[in-house]
């Protein structure tokens, strides 16, 4: 049982940074940043009030999703393992994709 809790609190620490950027910085009048930062996004942004309602919403799903796999330790440990695994692989790379999508689509 504590490595099916150590699990769900260890997805719980991962999504809530997320919903925080979504929550606070939806309405804000600077681009959202993507984990790297950039710092010229203020140039490149056309409509800011969309990019950042786009991205607030993008990191509301990642943070559903390990909300998702924190719930899957609790309930089969196996499956919140396998979620995690892709979470952290496949999922880093759809998130980076799904970013560019919306970069693109607001620059």
């Amino acid at each position: 049982m504590v490595g099916r809790i150590a699990g769900l609190i260890s997805c719980v620490m991962c999504a809530v940074p997320f919903l925080m950027i979504a929550v606070y910085n939806k309405d804000s009048k600077e681009p959202i940043n993507f984990w790297s930062g950039d710092t010229t996004l203020k140039g490149k942004i056309r409509n800011v009030k969309d990019y950042n309602r786009e991205m607030a919403l993008f990191y509301k799903r990642c943070s559903i999703t390990f909300l998702i796999t924190g719930i899957g330790f609790i309930v089969i440990p196996i499956v919140g393992a396998i979620l995690i695994c892709f979470d952290c692989t496949l999922g880093i790379y759809l998130m980076y994709k799904n970013y560019k999508t919306i970069l693109n689509l607001y620059s």
